[in-house]
């Protein structure tokens, strides 16, 4: 059951530097949202705040609040571990687990979650992520290869088979196809609009073409200068945030006048 994010006055610290500033936004149900900017503005940051992966860093911490279905992730009787299960992540790299198989890939999470799980559920667990992440067809007669011999490409694929083998809620995607060629990258895009059918999607995202052609809702973050924190500048439909922002610095990043 995909789940609706609210996020209320955020402030992210890296010890004592705030890098990101007083963010509020609402994340839609079973949509995909987009976050963009330049570098440095905070949108990778922020987005690690969304399953409590920011804190994790030695010094962070956050301010404010953010729900998932009215339930305040960092509240005080909340696992963060229970968080991320719900919250799943997509890295900038492939970064499937070089000695283990595919299958053991795909199953990583659920033990690492000390699932017992019989030898048929497992079995039909593993087809079923991979076929949620559109690679089955690809991968189902060398499961029990290595993950780290797929190409870049399948190898997200896989990331993404083994994210939502856990059943998440949301997946946060950062960056996800950076490191993939123009196949690949269209590949993974595709494979995006299927999963908003089942899940809360977030993506940052430096390929404006790409926020274009996947999300429902885009939200432009910026940065005064060095030093200075992020911010949300402003967040709205795709179409309207690409053809007719409300801010002149949106108007500026989306036309490639900066960044």
């Amino acid at each position: 059951m995909a789940q609706r994010i609210d996020v209320k006055d955020l402030n992210i610290y890296y010890g004592d530097f705030l890098a990101v500033q007083d963010v509020s936004m609402t994340i839609d149900p079973k949509s995909v949202t987009a976050f963009i900017g330049p570098s440095g503005c905070g949108k990778s940051t922020f987005l690690r705040t969304l399953n409590r992966m920011h804190e994790v860093i030695p010094g962070a911490r956050v301010e404010g609040s953010v729900e998932l279905e009215g339930v305040d992730l960092y509240g005080a009787d909340v696992d963060p571990v229970a968080v991320r299960r719900t919250v799943g992540m997509v890295f900038q790299r492939p970064n499937p687990f070089p000695t283990m198989s595919i299958k053991e890939n795909v199953l990583a999470g659920v033990k690492l979650n000390n699932r017992k799980i019989s030898k048929s559920d497992a079995d039909e667990l593993v087809e079923r992520s991979l076929r949620g992440a559109n690679l089955w067809n690809e991968v189902k007669d060398r499961l029990e290869k290595p993950g780290s011999g797929l190409s870049g490409g399948q190898q997200q694929r896989l990331c993404i088979a083994r994210a939502i083998a856990v059943k998440p809620q949301v997946l946060l995607m950062d960056e996800p196809c950076s490191a993939l060629d123009p196949i690949s990258t269209l590949a993974i895009e595709d494979l995006i609009q299927e999963l908003k059918k089942d899940y809360t999607i977030v993506i940052v995202t430096h390929n404006m073409q790409q926020a274009a052609r996947v999300s429902d809702r885009t939200a432009f973050f910026n940065i005064a200068g060095t030093g200075k924190p992020g911010r949300l500048i402003e967040m709205n439909d795709t179409a309207t945030i690409f053809s007719a922002p409300g801010e002149k610095a949106t108007e500026d990043y989306v036309s490639g006048r900066f960044g």
